[in-house]
């Protein structure tokens, strides 16, 4: 959608910047599960267990995080008359203190480290069922994201290509 939206011109307040954000707060809220399910795989016990639940709860913070940093752009987007005015308007919700550390910077950063951490403990932990390229193909998606918001869908497709193998989970 961002990149469309660009495309077009159109990629400020309007459709294509909360088609962009809801589909973003819906790819973030569909982690949840996702952390849900993978924190207590099967046949790990002990501080194994603790490891992978500590990341799966790492990325539950960081997930949050990031929904709020959605629903702030979704809002400012709709009350944004344009593009100054959004500037504006993140300006004032980004000056107030904590805000950046806890919705726009350090906080966010937890839900790839946690994804990251709980994949690569599966990988470790599970052999048969995590393959050793999921950490991998995990941390280039999070590479391309962070270098360039244009990367987005690639990124997203390595994180799916990672997660596909652990689909039904891995409980059994």
């Amino acid at each position: 959608m961002r990149l469309i939206g660009k495309a077009a011109g159109d990629y400020g307040p309007g459709m294509w910047w909360s088609v962009a954000h809801l589909l973003f707060l819906a790819g973030v809220l569909a982690f949840v599960p996702v952390f849900l399910g993978l924190r207590l795989p099967a046949g790990v016990r002990g501080g194994r267990r603790t490891g992978v639940r500590v990341a799966a709860g790492i990325g539950l913070l960081g997930a949050a995080a990031v929904a709020v940093q959605a629903v702030i752009d979704l809002v400012v987007g709709f009350l944004a008359a344009d593009k100054q005015a959004m500037s504006d308007m993140f300006e004032k919700v980004q000056g107030v203190p904590g805000v950046m550390p806890a919705v726009y910077t350090v906080v966010p950063m937890l839900f790839w480290l946690g994804l990251l951490g709980l994949v690569t403990l599966l990988a470790f932990f599970r052999r048969g069922e995590v393959p050793g390229r999921s950490p991998l193909l995990v941390l280039a998606g999070i590479v391309m994201m962070a270098m360039s918001l244009d990367l987005l869908a690639a990124g997203a497709l390595c994180v799916g290509l990672a997660l596909y193998p652990m689909r039904r989970g891995l409980r059994g």
